[in-house]
């Protein structure tokens, strides 16, 4: 990912927060020399000096095949964008476009039965947990989860590098920025007030 040093984004623990918060990503690999995609709901580990995602797709899903001959995935993750209108600059300028978004790279494995059902436990815990009536590793039958867990193939990425961006409005002056989010604010798209949020947010 083309990242302009004025947005780039070191902070792991910055990025592991934002993964956390937009943990539905793009998991890319290649499969006869073409580019495959499968979006997932994807779950960050850091253990000790070791970095991975975990997640799951369908049996049927050809793209698992491609881990044997693959020494490197791509998993993208995204937050809110934007468009940014040049006529809220004091200044004349062109628009722009502001986002968020981090890429990981690693080498895939598949998950044992034992590590996937792991995962799955903590998956559920991670969406269920407050709900009045939630819906846990525990609480569903075995015979369910043995039919359901022949449908799915689990992994694991080890990352290799991470690639993060924040591309918001930072070479801007305050009163410019401070515009632009009254301006998105105002917005009719979610997506535009999201970002108005954001930028509130890394100001302070």
């Amino acid at each position: 990912m083309y990242i302009p040093k004025f947005y780039k984004v070191s902070d792991f623990d910055e990025i592991r927060e934002f993964i956390l918060q937009h943990s539905f990503g793009t998991l890319v690999t290649t499969r006869k020399g073409r580019p495959i995609a499968t979006h997932l709901p994807l779950q960050l580990t850091k253990d000790g000096e070791h970095t991975y995602i975990t997640g799951h797709m369908a049996y049927g899903n050809p793209q698992w095949r491609t881990f044997e001959t693959s020494d490197e995935v791509l998993v993208m993750f995204q937050g809110p964008h934007a468009y940014i209108s040049s006529s809220w600059y004091e200044q004349e300028n062109v628009p722009t476009w502001n986002y968020q978004a981090v890429h990981l790279y690693g080498s895939p494995t598949i998950l044992t039965d034992e590590e996937l059902k792991r995962d799955l436990t903590g998956l559920l815990q991670k969406y269920e947990h407050h709900r009045e009536n939630p819906v846990l590793w525990d609480t569903l039958s075995p015979e369910l989860l043995e039919k359901e867990l022949k449908g799915i193939v689990g992994f694991k990425i080890n990352i290799t590098e991470i690639q993060a961006a924040n591309k918001l409005s930072q070479n801007r002056k305050d009163e410019d920025y401070r515009n632009i989010m009254r301006k998105l604010s105002e917005e009719p798209d979610a997506a535009s007030r999201e970002m108005a949020q954001v930028m509130e947010k890394k100001r302070k």
